[in-house]
Formats: C-alpha cells, sequence, structure tokens
C-alpha cells in the first residue's frame, strides 16, 4: 500500500513540477523512496561550488539557476542556464563527485532536492539514468551555443538570446534582475549591459525597470538573436520529447 508521503510528492510534482521528473513514472524508486523533499531556492543560492562535492541534486520547479564558470584570477561568466526542464548534480550523472563549476540561484525560486547517494541509486534504474544522459547532451549542446554567442554575437543579440532562455524556463514575462547579475551572466560591464537594456528598449522588445525586466515582444526578441536561439531548445525537445517551455 502507497504510503501517504509518496502520494502527497506525486500530487506536489504533478502540480508544480519539474519537467524531468514529471517524466518519471510514479512507480520509480525516486518518487516512491521519500528521498525528494521540496525546497526553496532563494536568489543568489549556492547549490554546487567547484571543486567541492556534491552533496545534492536539485530539480527546479521555478526559477532560474546559473552555471557559473570560475578563472584563477576571479573572473566569472555564466556558461548555462537550468530551470524547470533540469537539474544540477551534471557530474554525478558523468560519474564524479565533484563540481566543476559553481551553481547558482540567478532568479530565486522553489524545487526539490535529493541527496547524492540516493540520485546515484536511483540512476541504477534505466529509464532516469537514460533520461539525465538525454538531459545532459541537451545541455553540452546549450553550452556550446552559450560559447558561439561569447565569441560571435554583440551584446544585444546575447541579451536576447538570454532572456528568452530565461522565459522559456520560468515561463514569465517579467524576469527580476538586477544590472549586476545581468552584467555576470553576459560576460561584460554594468555600462555594457545599459547600453544594451537600451537599445532593446528602445527597439520596444522590452521594458527595463529598477531589478526587472519586462518581455514585451518575444517574436523580436527571437528575430534579433538570430540563429543563437532555438537550436538548443529544438535538440531538447528531440532528446527528451517534451518542449523547452515550463
Amino acid at each position: 500500500m502507497r504510503n501517504v508521503w509518496s502520494e502527497t510528492i506525486e500530487r506536489m510534482i504533478l502540480g508544480q513540477g519539474n519537467l524531468l521528473l514529471e517524466k518519471c513514472d510514479a512507480s520509480h524508486p525516486l518518487r516512491q523512496s521519500g528521498a525528494l523533499e521540496p525546497v526553496e531556492l532563494p536568489q543568489g543560492t549556492y547549490v554546487e561550488r567547484m571543486g567541492q562535492k556534491i552533496e545534492h541534486v536539485i530539480f527546479p520547479s521555478s526559477g532560474i539557476l546559473s552555471v557559473v564558470a570560475r578563472g584563477p584570477g576571479g573572473q566569472s561568466v555564466e556558461a548555462g542556464l537550468v530551470g524547470c526542464e533540469g537539474m544540477s548534480g551534471h557530474m554525478l550523472v558523468l560519474g564524479g563527485d565533484e563540481s566543476v563549476h559553481d551553481m547558482m540561484m540567478q532568479i530565486g525560486g522553489r524545487g526539490w532536492r535529493v541527496d547524492a547517494a540516493s540520485f546515484r541509486e536511483a540512476l541504477r534504474e534505466a529509464p532516469l539514468r537514460d533520461r539525465s544522459l538525454r538531459y545532459m547532451q541537451s545541455m553540452l549542446i546549450q553550452l556550446t551555443h552559450s560559447a558561439l554567442a561569447y565569441g560571435k554575437a554583440v551584446i544585444e543579440i546575447r541579451l536576447a538570446r538570454w532572456l528568452l532562455m530565461c522565459q522559456d524556463r520560468t515561463g514569465q514575462d517579467t524576469l527580476d534582475l538586477t544590472h549586476e547579475f545581468l552584467a555576470l551572466m553576459l560576460g561584460v560591464r554594468r555600462s555594457g549591459v545599459t547600453v544594451a537594456l537600451h537599445k532593446l528598449e528602445g527597439d520596444h522588445l522590452i521594458r527595463s525597470q529598477r531589478g526587472r525586466v519586462v518581455i514585451r515582444d518575444r517574436a523580436g526578441l527571437v528575430a534579433l538573436a538570430e540563429g543563437f536561439y532555438g537550436a538548443p531548445e529544438a535538440h531538447y525537445e528531440r532528446l527528451l520529447g517534451i518542449p523547452l517551455r515550463c
């Protein structure tokens, strides 16, 4: 007989869930064992630190996790995004136990947490293992396209791409973002962020407010992002069988 905890967790996952967890069968050990627990994820929370052991895997149901690469001199830049379509603990999926990057909540939200040992045990089950590896393929594609955008796209295009990716993962037109966060995410100075925001606002694509950006014209942002947005999202749907829209 199924216990009350399992039934409660299942209702919560289906009601406000993570796309990877929702694809797990209700009988999967990860959803039946009680290892999953709901967790609040305030903005600025680090769920992984580079070089440190991974203690938990986070499956966000709202908010945005940033994958942040850090250099030896303290330089940092965002390499990728994770929202309700994905999870942290990438190196656990690949057989490691230490993080090779920081993972920080760029936009606060909620999610599900499972300890590393329970996650490794759950990976023994083929469905989760296969889904996790497919997700990692999609994440690698996202990272390569981020590198392409950093190397070839001007700031306005990178900003447009990044806003679209955030909207995909939050389902919201209004994003709570400061200039400091935007500068980190785009790898530019705050003055560059200000110029890019003014350009997009002047083209009526967004409305920029203090600590907030409102998307007004998604189609216009897609057109501006040219070939730097869309391919990773299409690969996610191909690999996981679900659209990357939360």
